[in-house]
């Protein structure tokens, strides 16, 4: 019994990990273009762009930050907002075409915990020689355990119609739980860990009576006067001991 509730524990405490998030279904068209202003934020891009194999371009340069949060906290199911600056030292021009992220787990980036929104652009371009800034906004699943994860973020850009892609951030989130509110899991685990205590007090307190039971005081030796066996005397009459003990009757008379 005590190996299946500490089983059932240990499930409940690494479920975030065991958890996979449904993706963010859309962005709001308004805000993406009054903040994006004439980049031509189009939302999410029916396209994937995430198979990998688009290399980055030489001279292409990226950079993230996370506006007014250097903790790189992201509240779950809430929208979160981070910049991409972007760097051209080459000789053309580039096309910036799409945004895009995903959730790992910390360990292993090969279980993937979430796709965030891919969102495309379609006028957004940086001259050579120049830089850019733009913004992505994204949002984890509101069903996703707080937690440590990692965040890898790519930008993909065209120059002179040849596809590319560069990595702007490739590290570690910490996700928090919506403020206001106490989720049904985080009770559950409370009510799980007290329980837990009182078991295991109820159980060291059976054990300690177990082994006071066991424990016995020694035995007492009663001491008292020995008896003679009458056919031991007979058997003894007229050898050396029952003449030294009548001569020391004798002198004690």
């Amino acid at each position: 019994m005590a190996i299946r509730v500490f089983f059932l524990a240990f499930l409940l405490l690494c479920s975030p990990f065991l958890k996979v998030a449904r993706c963010q279904s859309e962005v709001e068209v308004s805000e993406a273009a009054e903040e994006g202003g004439d980049l031509g934020i189009v939302g999410e891009d029916a396209q994937d762009f995430g198979d990998g194999s688009f290399s980055p371009a030489p001279g292409v340069d990226t950079v993230c930050v996370f506006p007014k949060n250097s903790a790189r906290l992201v509240t779950a199911g809430e929208e979160t907002e981070l910049l991409v600056g972007m760097k051209n030292d080459g000789e053309s021009s580039l096309n910036v075409i799409a945004i895009q992220a995903s959730v790992h787990l910390p360990f292993d980036h090969k279980l993937l915990v979430q796709n965030l929104t891919t969102q495309g652009f379609n006028n957004a371009s940086v001259p050579a020689s120049a830089q850019a800034t733009f913004p992505y906004i994204y949002a984890v699943s509101k069903y996703l355990q707080p937690g440590t994860f990692d965040l890898v973020g790519t930008i993909v850009y065209e120059i002179e119609q040849h596809p590319y892609q560069s990595v702007f951030y490739n590290g570690t989130i910490e996700v928090v739980e919506a403020g206001g509110f106490v989720s049904i899991e985080s009770v559950f685990l409370v009510f799980l860990g007290i329980a837990l205590l009182i078991f295991c007090g109820v159980w060291i307190r059976g054990q300690i009576q177990n082994l006071s039971k066991k424990t016995k005081r020694a035995p007492k030796v009663e001491v008292g006067t020995g008896t003679t066996d009458a056919s031991l005397d007979e058997w003894l009459q007229g050898t050396a001991y029952t003449q030294s003990l009548s001569s020391k009757s004798k002198k004690k008379k």
